[in-house]
Parts: C-alpha cells; sequence; structure tokens
C-alpha cells in the first residue's frame, strides 16, 4: 500500500469520526460538525472573504519570511565567523530566541500603529531568530577542508566565498532552519493579525470569535495547516531534495 493511499484511507477514517464524534457527543456551538465547516467553506468561498483574507496573510507572511531568511542567514555568518560577535550578540539571540515574538507585538503597536507594518515586524522576528541558529550551526560544521580548498582557487574570503561555498556546504542546516523558521513565522503572522486592524486570516478568527462561529474558525485553522504542508512538502522538501542531490549528498534514487 502507498504513502498517498494511506494517507487517503486515514483521512477518510478521520472525517467520519469526526462527525461521528459531533453527533453522538452533542457538541453543539463548541465545535463545528464536518458539514457545518464545509458550508463554511463555501460561504467563504463563495462570497469571498476566505480568498481574500488568505492572500493578504500571505501577502505579509511572504515579506517578514524573506526579511528573517536574509537578517537571520548574515547574523549566522557573522556569529559562526566571529568569535566576539558570538559570544556577545549570538548571546543575545540565544535570549531572544525563548521570548515568544507575541510579546513584542505592544512595542510594534507603539512603534508602526496597528498596521501591516507591525504585522510583517513580528512575523520577521518570530523567524529571524531561529534562521540565525540554524545557519550559525551550519557553518561553523562546514570541514575545514572546504574552505582552504576554495581559497587556494581564488574564491577569497569575501561575498563569493560565502555564496558559492559556505551556504551550499551549510544547506543541509539551512533547510532545516527554513522549515522551521516558515512555521514560526505563520504562528507569529496570525498572533499579530489578531490585534491588528485589516483583513487577513488572523482578523477572520478574530470575527469568528466575536460572533461564536466556531465553524468559521476551524476553517482559519484548516487553512493554515493545509497552506503549511503544502508550502513544505512542495516547495522546501523538494528544493532540499534537489540540492542534496546537486552536491552529491542523496542518492537520485531516493
Amino acid at each position: 500500500m502507498s504513502t498517498a493511499l494511506r494517507r487517503t484511507i486515514f483521512l477518510v477514517i478521520l472525517l467520519i469520526a469526526w462527525e461521528a464524534g459531533y453527533r453522538i457527543f452533542d457538541w453543539g456551538w463548541k465545535f463545528p460538525s464536518l458539514f457545518q465547516t464545509l458550508d463554511a467553506f463555501r460561504l467563504g468561498l463563495t462570497d469571498g472573504q476566505l480568498v481574500e483574507a488568505t492572500l493578504r496573510s500571505l501577502g505579509r507572511l511572504l515579506i517578514g519570511f524573506c526579511i528573517s531568511l536574509v537578517v537571520g542567514t548574515l547574523l549566522g555568518f557573522l556569529f559562526a565567523r566571529f568569535r566576539f560577535l558570538d559570544d556577545t550578540l549570538g548571546f543575545v539571540v540565544v535570549a531572544l530566541q525563548t521570548v515568544p515574538s507575541i510579546a513584542w507585538l505592544p512595542f510594534a503597536i507603539i512603534w508602526f500603529g496597528l498596521t501591516d507594518t507591525s504585522v510583517i515586524f513580528i512575523t520577521a522576528l518570530g523567524a529571524t531568530w531561529t534562521m540565525a541558529m540554524s545557519s550559525r550551526t551550519g557553518i561553523m560544521n562546514i570541514p575545514p577542508i572546504y574552505l582552504k580548498a576554495a581559497q587556494t582557487m581564488g574564491t577569497g574570503n569575501g561575498l563569493r566565498m560565502f555564496w558559492q561555498i559556505m551556504v551550499p556546504a551549510a544547506f543541509p542546516h539551512l533547510i532545516n532552519g527554513v522549515r522551521v523558521a516558515w512555521a514560526f513565522a505563520w504562528r507569529a503572522l496570525v498572533a499579530g493579525e489578531l490585534i491588528a486592524k485589516g483583513v487577513g486570516l488572523g482578523q477572520l478568527l478574530q470575527q469568528g470569535r466575536d460572533i461564536a462561529d466556531t465553524a468559521l474558525m476551524l476553517c482559519i485553522v484548516i487553512i493554515i495547516a493545509v497552506l503549511g504542508t503544502i508550502s513544505d512538502h512542495l516547495c522546501f522538501k523538494k528544493l532540499e531534495d534537489k540540492i542534496l542531490l546537486r552536491y552529491g549528498l542523496a542518492s537520485s534514487g531516493k
């Protein structure tokens, strides 16, 4: 039995158990049934509410995520190459990594107001520290012989060394950091949108809570889960396999 078939069977069983649980235990408005949730999806797609909120949230997410990738990777490079920065600023980053990004939302609102900028700031912050630590670990684990060989061939120690040697060599750690950072960015995004003004999945989730529309709330949760799974399997996982194969870190028969 293939993996896809097993997953399909499990999903069908889960959906049947969901509807059966609703009818047997009489959850009422506290948790929606399968058909109530499907109807909420239909209404949200018909009036365009779900589509608009999803697109707006994805726009904020991608901006914040790209910022976190650039800043986090550069920070990791600096920590790996300069011991002083690793012992000082790196120590601070480790401490900041334990602080939930939502804790910075009051500051973001004071600095930027209830705007998209606040949400993007929180989103980027939620993913940057994880990306910095992953890139630092990846670069520090590069075999010294790679760097020496590159210098012998005239690569130098600047940006050329960074992009052509360090990033590919550290890629296994980097891609793990990217996947975790993507998940952290989603969490920070939704948390920020719960308070900020405008259109987005977080705002729609808050709206569902205000009117006790649990079907709408569950729709948002499902959309986030599906988008996260699709992006990980169709984007990050395929990119990881392609790069690992290119650099001889995985076999073509995998």
